[in-house]
């Protein structure tokens, strides 16, 4: 262009992008500072009250223990004879705790077998805070005078501690397991010579079916020798619901030795025809600890 326009001829304007901060770059706005520690709480709180909560001290592994054994035997116009024994095994070693526990019963009376009864329960706890925790446990049990040849069950679950203090301690759990039986009828002959009597088994079909579990544990201290405890389980199925419970008042002689006076229910809602569903036994025992 000629200067005689009065405009000079310019070169293009070229567009400049700067990146504008938000807030200077060499600090945050001091409002923005508690803002940042409160999000920062709300976000982490509850995770690390969950955390503290489940926080468990390993246990030192020990072991613990006790046995009982209990016989009645009587001559003349009444003979008879039974026995009962029991032994329950703990051990501990960080946030787990295994127990084992067996029982056998046995009568006669004028030689004929009255009662035979064998239990072994296995079960296995795992911390997950201070009250609550996670198991799994077997049961076998062969009754001969029940209308079971055998049953079995597993069941897995949770439990918690309600009440643990210096004289009362209270648990329960639930779970879900299953349960593997085998009913048996019960028939008695009587034989004319020699006089005696025996016992037709016949048994029927195996059973298999799924059940829920709940199983409640108290302990309580009276004084510093005597004590009391009950244990319940409850076996539910379709098929049949097995409910046992054992009570217990102990009384202290030493520091290992105790006599215990017990009293069993056992109850299946639909035992073989012909059995009736209830039996209950009351014992004597004296009790070992170690």
């Amino acid at each position: 262009m000629d200067d005689d326009d009065g405009a000079a001829i310019r070169p293009h304007a070229t567009a400049e992008i700067r990146k504008i901060p938000a807030f200077p770059m060499d600090k945050e706005p001091t409002d923005m500072k508690p803002m940042s520690a409160a999000l920062v709480m709300v976000l982490l709180g509850p995770a690390t009250a969950f955390a503290a909560s489940s926080t468990v001290a390993p246990a030192a592994a020990h072991f613990t223990g006790k046995g009982q054994l209990g016989f009645v035997a009587s001559q003349g116009n009444a003979q008879g004879k039974s026995a009962n024994a029991a032994i329950n095994l703990n051990y501990l070693s960080g946030l787990w705790k295994h127990s084992l526990d067996l029982s056998a019963l046995y009568g006669q009376s004028l030689g004929i077998v009255s009662a035979e009864r064998w239990t072994a329960m296995w079960q296995s706890n795992r911390k997950i805070s201070a009250d609550a925790y996670a198991f799994g446990s077997l049961r076998y049990e062969h009754d001969m005078f029940d209308g079971f040849q055998y049953q079995g069950s597993g069941a897995l679950g949770v439990g918690y501690t309600l009440i643990h203090s210096k004289t009362t301690t209270l648990s329960t759990q639930v779970g879900a397991g299953y349960m593997v039986s085998r009913p048996e009828t019960l028939t008695s002959i009587a034989l004319t010579n020699p006089t005696r009597t025996f016992i037709e088994r016949i048994p029927q079909a195996s059973q298999r079916y799924a059940i829920g579990t709940l199983g409640v544990n108290y302990e309580h201290t009276i004084t510093s020798t005597t004590s009391v405890s009950d244990k319940l389980l409850v076996n539910a199925g379709s098929v049949n619901t097995l409910v046992t419970n054992d009570l217990a008042f102990i009384v202290k002689v030493s520091t290992q030795l105790a006599v215990n006076l017990g009293y069993h229910i056992q109850d299946n809602t639909h035992p073989a025809a012909g059995i009736q569903h209830l039996d209950s036994t009351e014992t004597v025992n004296l009790v070992y600890a170690f």
